[in-house]
């Protein structure tokens, strides 16, 4: 029994850490952080902070079609919050690590470049 303890405590922290980290991100995007929670709102949502339209929702229930959608939208996420492609790899392969860089880091919500339904941040073309 007590050789299944470690493993559980160790996954339940990892479990707590994820949804903390998405909690901060919804609320740095200014999304209620509750919304992280809710199974199906919260994929409306990070569509919502990644710039997405909402109706994706039924495009990532598609087996395979899920997964480019998925990798679009979290290039969106990451280039609202001002990163690139790198970032968006880092967040699909080692998500452990780079959502809680994204939470707890220095990184901004550019709602301007979501609101202007852009790719880039705003500021990416001024010299």
């Amino acid at each position: 029994m007590g050789a299944l303890l470690v493993p559980i405590i160790i996954f339940l922290a990892i479990i707590i850490l994820m949804i903390v980290s998405f909690w901060k991100i919804y609320v740095k995007a200014g999304e209620p952080g509750w919304a992280c929670i809710i199974p199906i709102y919260n994929i409306i949502v990070m569509l919502k902070i990644a710039g997405k339209p909402w109706w994706w929702l039924f495009l990532l229930c598609i087996p395979i079609v899920n997964i480019i959608f998925a990798i679009m939208m979290y290039n969106g996420l990451s280039k609202n919050f001002g990163q690139g492609a790198g970032f968006t790899v880092g967040l699909i392969l080692l998500g452990i690590v780079f959502w809680p860089m994204l939470a707890f880091g220095d990184y901004q919500y550019n709602a301007i470049a979501v609101a202007a339904g852009k790719d880039q941040p705003l500021d990416a073309g001024i010299k």
